[in-house]
C-alpha cells in the first residue's frame, strides 16, 4: 500500500508549526514518530494535502524537573521515558507503561505526545480501503453505520494507548498550543469518550508538554497489558495502578484502564475502596471487580468482549497486589 500524495512541511520552531496549522487546519495531519500515522495513511484512513513533521522542534523534547513538578516535552521518545532513571524512581507507573509499547525500534520512534493522541482503533476501521469498501465503511470513516453496535449512532472504536492510563493515575496535565496561545488542562478532560471524535484538540492545535505534579511523586505503580503477541501489539486491555502505603494501610491510590472503552478511564470509586484499609488479597479482588464493571469492551478487536473484561478484572487484582508489595 503506497502513501497518498501530500506536501511535507518541516517547521523548526513552535511558532512555525502553529502558523502552518492555522493556514492549513482542514487539510493537514501532524506526524511525530509516525508509528501510527504512516500505516493509517497507507490504509487511506487519512488523505491530507499537507503533513506537518514536528520532529525538528527541539523545545518539545526532554524531561525536566522544576519546583517539584516534572515537565516532559511531547516529542520525548518512549525509549527516553522507559530509561529515565528519574521517572523510574519517582513515577514508576509511567516507565512501566512506556516499556510495554510496541517494540524497541518503535519506541525509539514513538513519542509521548503521539501516544496520548493515538487514534482510536477498531476491527472494522483499521483495514485497507478495499476491505472497508467491501464492508460499506463505518461511522468513523466515510459511512453512517457502526458495525460494532449496529443501529447505533455512536462510534465505539477503542482508545489503545499504553501511557495515558499511567498518566491519569499521576494526575497529569497537558499543554496545548494553538493560534490563541497555550492552554493547559487535566489529561482526564482531554478525552471525549466518543470513538470518532476522541480528543478535545482542534485541527489548528497540538499537544506540546505533559506535566506531572509533585504530589504524585513516590506513588508505587505497575501496568499490566493484554495483547495477542508478546511485543509490537496494541493493548486489548490494559490496567495502570499507582498507590502509596503507610503502616500496611493504603494511603493514596489511583487505577486507570485502557483499550476497553473509547477513552482511557480512571476507575471511579477505587481510591475510596482502597484508602485507609489494611492491604490484602481480598481487597485487591474487590478492586478488580470494580474495574471490570468500568470496562465496556465491544467487538472492536480479535478477542471477545467477555474475555477482555475478565482480563481487566484479573490484571487489576494482579497490579494492585504488585503495587502494594513494592
Amino acid at each position: 500500500m503506497s502513501l497518498p500524495d501530500f506536501k511535507l512541511l518541516r517547521p523548526r520552531t513552535l511558532k512555525e508549526a502553529t502558523d502552518a496549522l492555522a493556514e492549513h487546519a482542514q487539510e493537514i495531519q501532524i506526524v511525530a514518530g509516525g508509528t501510527d500515522l504512516i500505516p493509517s495513511l497507507r490504509q487511506r484512513l487519512f488523505e491530507p494535502k499537507y503533513v506537518l513533521d514536528i520532529r525538528g522542534i527541539r523545545e518539545l523534547r526532554g524531561i525536566n524537573s522544576h519546583k517539584g513538578a516534572v515537565e516532559i516535552g511531547a516529542l520525548t521518545t518512549l525509549t527516553a521515558i522507559e530509561h529515565s532513571q528519574f521517572l523510574r524512581e519517582h513515577y514508576p507507573v509511567l516507565t512501566e507503561a512506556a516499556k510495554t509499547v510496541a517494540s524497541p525500534i518503535l519506541r525509539n520512534m514513538g513519542t509521548l505526545g503521539g501516544n496520548i493522541c493515538l487514534d482510536t482503533r477498531c476491527l472494522w476501521y483499521n483495514q485497507s480501503l478495499t476491505w472497508r469498501k467491501g464492508c460499506g465503511f463505518c461511522i468513523k470513516k466515510d459511512g453512517d453505520l457502526c458495525h460494532v453496535a449496529p443501529g447505533g449512532t455512536k462510534c465505539w472504536a477503542a482508545f489503545s494507548g499504553d501511557t495515558p492510563p499511567a498518566l491519569l493515575c499521576l494526575d497529569a496535565e497537558i499543554e496545548i498550543v494553538g493560534p490563541n496561545g497555550p492552554r493547559r488542562l487535566p489529561l482526564t478532560d482531554f478525552y471525549t469518550k466518543i470513538g470518532d471524535a476522541y480528543k478535545k484538540l482542534e485541527r489548528n492545535e497540538l499537544v506540546t508538554r505533559v506535566f506531572l505534579p509533585e504530589a504524585s511523586a513516590g506513588l508505587r505503580g505497575n501496568y499490566f497489558k493484554l495483547r495477542i503477541r508478546g511485543s509490537i501489539d496494541y493493548p486489548l486491555a490494559g490496567v495502570a495502578v499507582a498507590m502509596r502505603r503507610t503502616n500496611g494501610h493504603v494511603e493514596d491510590a489511583r487505577i486507570a484502564i485502557t483499550a476497553v472503552n473509547p477513552a482511557p478511564m480512571l476507575v471511579r470509586g477505587a481510591a475510596e475502596a482502597l484508602e485507609g484499609k489494611p492491604f490484602n488479597e481480598d481487597l485487591a479482588a474487590e478492586i478488580g471487580e470494580l474495574a471490570a464493571r468500568t470496562a465496556k469492551p465491544l467487538t472492536t478487536s480479535a478477542l471477545t468482549p467477555e474475555y477482555r473484561r475478565e482480563m481487566i478484572r484479573v490484571f487489576t487484582k494482579r497490579a494492585v497486589l504488585a503495587a502494594g508489595s513494592n
